[in-house]
């Protein structure tokens, strides 16, 4: 195989892949990469009623010191979203006016969550500050995913409803 050919097939493949991956983003798709949820090709699914608990979503986490860190710790994947990462895809587990509470545990009105135990220290032995927990307030989501190291609403406290993309869809996902 001539070099030439070579560097052709190079770039038109690579051509082919930025294509692919444009027009993906543009309708919608997102590829996850992160444990919190399986791995795969997922769709953002507009939603056309009120947020209820259960719903797994795509969500822009705000622009905040919290976001900041987390993003630097490597939590985060690269994206769109303000702060220069990629959407969350996370469980709505309470709504506004809910009582949250923060123990070894999220408790929700009374109810500890399944798999939510909080942890003082990430997989790198870093410190884990939880929120506080409260009252959630109005036009924010609190978010929660199973995976026992997800970094979710438990530590940083809910999430402004404007950054709601949507539904989180599954098309062709895996577990690891």
């Amino acid at each position: 195989m001539s070099r030439r050919y070579a560097i052709t097939i190079v770039s038109a493949s690579t051509v082919i892949i930025s294509a692919f991956v444009t027009g993906a983003a543009v309708g919608g798709y997102r590829i996850n990469m992160t444990q919190s949820e399986p791995l795969g090709l997922w769709r953002i699914e507009q939603i056309h009623r009120p947020v209820e608990v259960g719903d797994l979503v795509f969500i822009c986490p705000p622009a905040s010191a919290k976001f900041e860190q987390a993003r630097r710790r490597g939590y985060f994947r690269r994206g769109l979203c303000v702060g220069g990462v990629a959407p969350l895809i996370k469980s709505v587990v309470a709504l506004p006016g809910q009582n949250v509470e923060i123990t070894g545990h999220v408790v929700i009105d009374g109810t500890v969550l399944a798999s939510s135990a909080v942890h003082d220290r990430d997989g790198e032995g870093r410190l884990l500050v939880p929120d506080p927990g409260g009252v959630v307030p109005p036009k924010t989501l609190f978010l929660h995913s199973s995976f026992a190291s997800s970094y979710d609403s438990r530590y940083f406290g809910p999430v402004p409803d404007s950054g709601l993309l949507g539904l989180a869809r599954p098309i062709i996902t895996f577990d690891p």
